[in-house]
């Protein structure tokens, strides 16, 4: 049985995550959140998460179905988080970590804790969000909602607000980092990440995706003995390289398989992200320069397959420009789409 001095604990930790105080030095589990944001609604997760073409095509899909698109995926009142909160507070506010799990127990990976302590970093996590969860639907709306209750509740530092995950919640992180630039300036991918730029992860917006080229750092951190994992993360570094985003750096842990990151790990990369190195502008100039360049061939090409009156080659050409360009595309594949019609 829980005795007073227990209890009164418990209710001290509740009452520092409902006020706006902060609680220093603190873990709080089974942390309820009351709070929406315009960031996690549905529309908005299509808009980002999703290339142009199938956004577009999401009212007509939901459409068919009888039902209607909610205004929120998830029911806040239902979902619980973990929360630790630092000793001490740095001079320009916290630091914040939001955690995608590949579990479902919402919990602090092994030893970091204490490295998120010394760096001034609120963490927090959801539960009931692993790898079979749908990403979408819950994965990232959640994450999301974490971060927006965290900023209305304690004094955060914009410039070090980071978003992480381990193994399957990495990938979920790379997309989050992608698609809210806005929101976190960089991502610390545990074990886990993908190439960008395809069906499976489309580019946002050419505004966000420019933010995200001149703002975002990505600390990549895998087990030397992962190699599946290193095999994927040089792909996706290569991507990265690609579509013009540098900021990025790697750290391989000596005699470690698929692992959280240890915290000497944890340290590295903070340290990484924390920099806010800008990229080269000429060097970021010129590679973007290209991917117009190759993206206004291609629109030429579907121009010419209209002029010609072949309609199906040129909505296949489309549908490629769709998922290879995603949001750098929009509005004018959007545009041309509608105009093809059925």
């Amino acid at each position: 049985m829980m005795g007073w001095k227990s209890l009164l604990s418990r209710a001290a930790v509740l009452a520092c995550i409902v006020a706006d105080g902060a609680c220093a030095g603190t873990l709080n589990d089974n942390v309820v959140f009351t709070d929406y944001t315009p960031l996690s609604s549905n529309v908005e997760l299509a808009r980002r998460l999703l290339s142009p073409l199938t956004s577009a095509q999401l009212p007509e899909l939901v459409a068919k179905t009888g039902k209607k698109l909610s205004e929120q995926p998830v029911d806040l009142a239902q979902e619980k988080f973990v929360v630790t909160v630092p000793s001490t507070k740095p001079a320009n506010g916290y630091g914040l970590m939001v955690f995608v799990p590949p579990w479902d127990a919402a919990k602090v990976p092994d030893a970091w804790a204490d490295v998120l302590d010394q760096y001034g970093i609120i963490y927090v996590s959801e539960a009931n969000a692993g790898n079979d969860a749908n990403p979408i639907g819950r994965r990232e709306p959640l994450a999301l909602l974490a971060y927006a209750n965290i900023v209305k509740r304690y004094p955060i530092d914009p410039a070090r607000v980071y978003v992480s995950g381990f193994s399957g919640g990495s990938r979920i992180a790379m997309r989050l980092a992608l698609a809210y630039p806005d929101i976190f300036r960089g991502a610390l991918l545990n074990s886990g990440s993908d190439p960008i730029g395809d069906a499976i992860v489309p580019l946002p917006s050419k505004d966000l995706f420019e933010r995200f080229q001149e703002s975002s750092t990505l600390a990549y951190v895998t087990g030397a003995d992962d190699t599946t994992v290193l095999q994927a993360d040089r792909a996706s570094r290569h991507a990265m390289s690609a579509w013009c985003v540098f900021n990025v750096q790697s750290h391989d842990m000596r005699g470690t398989g698929h692992h959280s990151a240890d915290p000497a790990s944890v340290g590295w990369a903070l340290d990484v992200l924390d920099k806010h190195a800008p990229p080269d502008a000429g060097e970021l100039a010129q590679c973007r320069g290209g991917i117009d360049a190759e993206l206004a061939g291609k629109f030429r090409e579907v121009d010419a397959l209209i002029a010609a009156g072949d309609r199906d080659q040129a909505r296949a050409r489309l549908d490629e420009i769709d998922k290879r360009y995603g949001g750098l595309a929009a509005p004018k594949s959007v545009d041309l789409e509608t105009g093809l019609g059925k």
